[in-house]
């Protein structure tokens, strides 16, 4: 567990709405809502930890983007979000 913890978190980048937007269209970016560990989402989707994840999704802390977003997004290109892969999925945070 720790090792998948460490490599998950030595995984996190930072990169630009233009290079994400290809995953927003994919349907496979998650928003992880600031004040949750990326990392704890990472190694929870990883582990296939159902409840976490089910708790984090009703709790609204990891989404689907919104519409809105996605709008606002597209309009600063350029915008910066951590971000960490966990295929199929890439998870971002502003």
């Amino acid at each position: 567990m720790q090792d998948l913890r460490a490599e998950l978190a030595e995984a996190i980048s930072e990169a630009e709405w233009d290079w994400l937007s290809p995953h927003a269209r994919r349907d496979s970016l998650i928003v992880v809502e600031p004040g949750l560990d990326v990392v704890d989402v990472g190694v929870a989707i990883a582990n296939d930890d159902v409840s976490r994840v089910q708790h984090w999704i009703a709790e609204n802390l990891i989404h689907k983007p919104s519409p809105a977003q996605l709008s606002d997004w597209n309009v600063n290109q350029s915008k910066r979000f951590n971000t960490l892969i966990v295929q199929p999925y890439v998870l971002v945070q502003e």
